[in-house]
């Protein structure tokens, strides 16, 4: 009788384990992607070199560069990363709040 019981105890482990892989593995595939250059998308960007409208910017610790959409921005102003196109970002100037 004891045999049957580690057995039943086995199996119940088992399926729960099952049961769990599968659901985390369902929520990670559902997840948006946070790395690689879709990633980037909607992050801000801090300028290093002034974009008239192509320049430097830094993001995550990485430079890129990148094309503003209108007007200019200078050193050290924040900007949108819009688009990825290649090794390109095409950016907007930040609203800033007064």
């Amino acid at each position: 009788m004891s045999l049957l019981v580690t057995w039943i105890i086995i199996a119940i482990i088992f399926i729960a384990f099952i049961i769990l892989a599968v659901n985390r593995g369902i929520k990670a595939h559902r997840q948006q992607v946070a790395a690689g250059r879709e990633g980037l998308v909607g992050k801000t960007a801090v300028v290093e070199i002034a974009l008239e409208p192509k320049g430097i910017v830094l993001v995550e610790g990485e430079r890129w560069t990148a094309i503003l959409d209108t007007g200019r921005a200078g050193v050290e102003d924040e900007v949108i990363i819009g688009k990825v196109e290649g090794l390109k970002l095409r950016v907007t100037k930040k609203r800033t709040r007064r």
